[in-house]
């Protein structure tokens, strides 16, 4: 019985909440700017995370590199360092289609489809 309870009152509370969340209205958005557009979000966001992606694949080669000279003739090593290549240079076209969507998707609905 006391389960039932619990539960029923633990029911109560979760289906009383956007009551609750409702009850008061907290003003205004905090820190708004005014003249930013999901656009210009979108585009600070790139312009922060491009240059991490690109040093990202530069390591990512870098590393590779190394895995290669280290190796010694071991086809086990090799292998390894021709896959983390290739996976690099997959990494880097995703990366390079993914930057490119919101600049196809701005110019697409720019020119009035």
């Amino acid at each position: 019985m006391n389960k039932k309870l619990i539960t029923s009152i633990n029911v109560a509370v979760v289906l009383a909440l956007p009551v609750f969340a409702l009850a008061f209205n907290p003003g205004a958005i905090p820190n708004s700017v005014p003249g930013l557009t999901i656009g210009a979000l979108v585009d600070i966001v790139f312009s922060i995370v491009w240059p991490v992606v690109v040093a990202f694949s530069i390591i990512m080669f870098i590393l590779a590199g190394f895995m290669f000279m280290t190796a010694q003739g071991d086809a086990e090593k090799i292998n390894t360092a021709r896959s983390s290549v290739i996976w690099g240079a997959v990494g880097i076209a995703v990366a390079l289609i993914a930057f490119s969507i919101p600049f196809i998707v701005r110019n697409t609905i720019g020119s009035g489809i």
